[in-house]
């Protein structure tokens, strides 16, 4: 009697999920490109697709706005250097400099690992698959953001200690923050934060909770990766050997086809 199959060995047989697909090509993450399949903007073979189960062969073609989908390369990553004044968007509905129109023409299309705000500067990971980087978003990583904080005002020293307790601010539960004073001159200070959860404008919203208008935000590192030396508005790729190391990736993956 032959044994049953297996879903998983079912789904390889059948190809890949087309959500999951859109995300390792890169065009979004799996959340977002599930948004897209139900917006009607996705297409397999010339057919619109309508659930985000629907499974893709090699060498199938795949567009979104009618624009052809290279099959995912390999997963890669890239850090980058963010100077102020940009967004970390694709397109901007108020016309802002983005990110990604200041990346060289050269490297794959890449999606953000999380974001920083206008004003916000340093590490910025990028990467071409969405699936990646939905995982290094997840808070069950617990990995480390660091960064370098310039404030203006009144310091209270127990108030920064009191952070590492987590704290409740307009509703919101913020948690644990390691802060420290690097150097003060005036009412003036450099500060270090480390924290895991990384909510939307958590720091600035930590600060001003404490009384300090922040002048300058800089993340200096995600996890394991660093800014180190990049220079302002470079982007360096991450060796494949350090995802293998750091993420468990295995090596490379399919090659775009012709």
């Amino acid at each position: 009697m032959n044994a049953p199959v297996k879903e998983d060995e079912k789904d390889a047989a059948r190809g890949e999920r087309i959500a999951k697909w859109l995300a390792r090509a890169g065009v979004a993450s799996r959340r977002d490109a599930e948004k897209i399949i139900a917006e009607g903007r996705v297409k397999l073979e010339g057919q619109l697709v309508t659930q985000p189960a629907t499974f893709v062969q090699p060498q199938d073609i795949v567009t979104v706005d009618g624009r052809a989908v290279n099959e995912p390369e390999r997963t890669r990553l890239f850090r980058f250097h963010k100077p102020a004044g940009l967004v970390t968007t694709h397109r901007d509905p108020e016309g802002r400099p983005t990110v990604f129109e200041r990346l060289p023409e050269s490297l794959p299309r890449l999606i953000s690992v999380g974001r920083l705000d206008l004003n916000s500067e340093g590490l910025l990971l990028l990467t071409n698959d969405g699936a990646l980087a939905r995982r290094l978003e997840l808070p069950a990583n617990a990995w480390v953001r660091r960064y370098r904080v310039r404030v203006f005002g009144d310091i209270d020293p127990r108030a920064l200690a009191q952070l590492a307790q987590g704290s409740l601010i307009d509703g919101v539960r913020y948690g644990a923050i390691e802060a420290g004073i690097d150097s003060r001159k005036g009412d003036n200070a450099w500060l270090t934060l480390a924290l895991q959860e990384g909510k939307n404008r958590e720091v600035r919203r930590v600060m001003a909770y404490l009384g300090l208008e922040v002048s300058r935000l800089l993340r200096t590192a995600y996890g394991p990766f660093q800014l180190g030396t990049l220079d302002r508005g470079a982007v360096d790729e991450v060796h494949p050997k350090v995802l293998r190391e750091q993420l468990g990736l295995a090596a490379p993956s399919r090659k775009r086809s012709a």
